[in-house]
């Protein structure tokens, strides 16, 4: 586990940070007490068989710590649902192979994939998390994300 709060685990061949895909909407934002949790997705037409019912996305999540409490993430619990109502619950611990911490008014990123059947859906969750100092236990919301491919004829969400 590392204590560098502003460690970036990424997947991907570009800079999200200076990518232009990157600063275009639509980016999804919750806030629960003081922490914002944001995503963006990006469409992955490299990694997709549309002919094959297989569609690919990456979501890169940025979590803004705004309290004066460190925080560690210890698991999510994602929930996936396509264009077909086919619902998957995802569970697990910290994201993307680590239990990161978080320190008071720092920040965590990381980016990670979503497949689905359809060439649509939406990912929404939760990331479980606890104060260290105070051994609070806490759920923090990460917002309704829309998966929109070209192949579905617009955005639709």
């Amino acid at each position: 586990m590392s204590d560098d709060s502003s460690h970036t685990a990424t997947t991907t061949r570009f800079d999200l940070d200076t990518a232009e895909e990157f600063k275009a909407p639509p980016c999804y934002t919750a806030t629960t007490h003081d922490v914002v949790v944001s995503v963006r997705t990006f469409w992955l037409e490299e990694h997709s068989t549309p002919e094959d019912g297989e569609y690919a996305w990456l979501y890169h999540v940025v979590i803004d710590n705004g309290s004066s409490e460190n925080l560690q993430l210890l698991s999510r619990s994602w929930t996936t649902l396509d264009a077909n109502g086919q619902r998957e619950d995802t569970q697990g611990l910290g994201v993307v192979g680590e239990q990161p911490f978080i320190a008071a008014k720092g920040q965590y990123q990381y980016t990670s994939g979503a497949e689905l059947k359809t060439p649509t859906g939406f990912m929404k969750g939760l990331f479980h998390m606890i104060a260290p100092d105070s051994r609070q236990h806490f759920d923090i919301t990460i917002p309704t994300v829309s998966l929109d491919s070209p192949h579905h004829g617009g955005l639709i969400h």
